[in-house]
């Protein structure tokens, strides 16, 4: 989580405005006179202005790494700009100045948004083998640049609320955002099967230019589709969501003739780079030492309790409640959906150290219930029930407030219930979690470490099931193993070849 400037937030991420226009370039038949051309030269010498199209995606850019963090390796991050680069050299808009940025998420995603700006998920690059099959995915999203699928989608709605909608889709809590915005969600949740299969077959396309096989789109995409039938089983015994790829293909990708043949048709096109590029060794090395989970940098959830190492604290949540880790809050979901938790931390003005006039100044005309001050395991802190206040459930519910001071920042606490009068009816939880927070202890700060992607030799004897005893993945460590390293469902690891293994 990241400290936040400003007043006191409502549960809602910012809306964000998008647009798209054309320029006209008119040129001159006549001789120039000498100072003319000396002007003229002048002009062209200054650098050239950001077209609409690239200042609203800069725009956006400042908004989705705020929302989603930026993951902290610089030499991954360099990594995936200069694969990305060689993709988009050889792509129908070589022009743009393209930027690649890893986001700081476990959830498996990669999406675009216009003027050169793509996005891969921390979480999605376990699942490849490869760097080819890294080149199609980002392939794949220059294909919906340069095709302009989001200025189509834009024609359907107006594009607002990219961060909150993403939130929504990852955390299954439409409540947090307006899905109805086709374009937001589209960004993040696929286009639909006929642009997905344009985006696939100019990614084929672009990556055979640079060099690499066109087929890797498919087994990128096979490799994708399981995990998706995985998470939609793993949703399904928890109660929850799945959280996908944006993949649109109703049968699985090796079966997929319109795939295939679109596939198929980027083998013929002309290779600008010789040989049939690969480089398994160079991106497992890339990739090894990878935050499997939440990364330091956001704290860490064990079992119910979530850990952060910078901040030394810790605090607890009910059991049986699911847990959503994101760089600027923890949200914490009840049973149902029924009640909802949020943390964030916020720096209060340089004077200012109580939580009550803290809550007093960013609350200023709200009515207010249950209001006193509280020691929460030493700390100073202040909490009230507020009326009227937005919240997954409406804009106008009963939200309990939990302010307590610690580290130089307010830490703030809201929980909201679907049902309840004065207070929510989840109110008894709330208060019980927030009693929760405290300094963490010597012994707890190995906890707040990730854990890290390792590539070892499979030996002869390995299987799936003994590695994963003795695994640090706490769910499903078996299909996790064998989804990190293509042997879904049922493989078993080849003596002398690399595995993914997880410490």
């Amino acid at each position: 989580m990241s400290k936040l400037p400003g007043k006191i937030l409502t549960f809602c991420a910012a809306a964000l405005l998008i647009a798209g226009a054309t320029s006209a370039v008119a040129a001159k038949t006549e001789e120039p006179k000498a100072e003319e051309t000396k002007a003229e030269q002048t002009k062209s010498e200054k650098p050239k202005k950001p077209s609409r199209e690239v200042k609203a995606a800069q725009g956006m850019h400042v908004q989705i790494t705020q929302a989603m963090g930026v993951h902290d390796d610089l030499e991954l991050q360099e990594y995936v700009q200069r694969v990305g680069e060689k993709i988009a050299g050889v792509s129908e808009r070589p022009e743009l100045e393209w930027k690649f940025t890893i986001v700081d998420t476990d959830d498996v995603n990669a999406f675009a948004t216009q003027g050169g700006y793509v996005y891969i998920s921390r979480g999605i690059l376990p699942y490849m083998q490869n760097e080819a099959q890294l080149a199609a995915v980002l392939g794949h999203e220059i294909g919906h640049i340069t095709a302009r699928h989001l200025q189509a989608q834009k024609k359907k709605s107006t594009m607002a609320g990219l961060a909150s909608a993403a939130t929504a889709i990852f955390t299954g809590i439409p409540q947090l955002a307006d899905l109805t915005n086709m374009a937001g969600a589209a960004i993040i949740s696929g286009y639909g099967r006929e642009a997905e299969l344009e985006a696939d077959r100019l990614g084929a396309e672009n990556i055979a230019k640079a060099g690499y096989r066109p087929d890797a789109m498919i087994d990128v995409l096979s490799t994708l589709k399981d995990q998706d039938l995985f998470e939609r089983e793993r949703a399904r015994l928890e109660n929850r969501e799945p959280h996908l790829y944006h993949g649109v293909f109703a049968s699985h990708p090796d079966n997929d003739t319109r795939l295939q043949q679109a596939v198929a048709a980027a083998s013929s096109v002309e290779s600008k780079a010789t040989g049939d590029i690969t480089n398994a060794d160079g991106f497992l090395k890339e990739i090894s030492g990878l935050p499997i989970g939440s990364s330091r940098r956001q704290g860490m959830v064990r079992e119910n309790r979530f850990y952060h190492a910078d901040y030394q604290l810790t605090m607890a949540f009910p059991k049986g409640w699911q847990i959503v880790n994101e760089p600027e809050q923890i949200l914490a979901i009840g049973p149902n959906k029924e009640h909802f938790m949020e943390l964030r931390a916020q720096a209060p003005p340089s004077d200012l150290t109580d939580p009550r006039e803290f809550a007093l100044r960013g609350l200023a005309n709200r009515r207010l219930d249950r209001a006193e001050s509280l020691d929460i395991n030493g700390l100073h802190a202040w909490t009230a029930v507020v009326r009227g206040d937005p919240s997954p459930f409406g804009q106008s519910t009963n939200v309990r407030y939990v302010i307590i001071y610690y580290s130089n920042l307010m830490w703030i606490f809201k929980g909201a219930s679907r049902s309840g009068t004065v207070a929510p009816s989840g109110d008894p939880f709330f208060l019980s979690a927030a009693n929760t927070f405290r300094r963490m202890r010597a012994n707890e700060f190995r906890l707040a470490e990730p854990y890290r992607l390792h590539i070892v030799r499979a030996t002869e004897g390995d299987t799936i099931e003994e590695l994963a005893k003795n695994s640090a993945i706490q769910k499903y460590p078996v299909q996790q193993l064998r989804l990190f390293n293509d042997l879904y469902p049922k493989g078993e690891p080849t003596p002398g070849n690399w595995i993914k293994v997880v410490e």
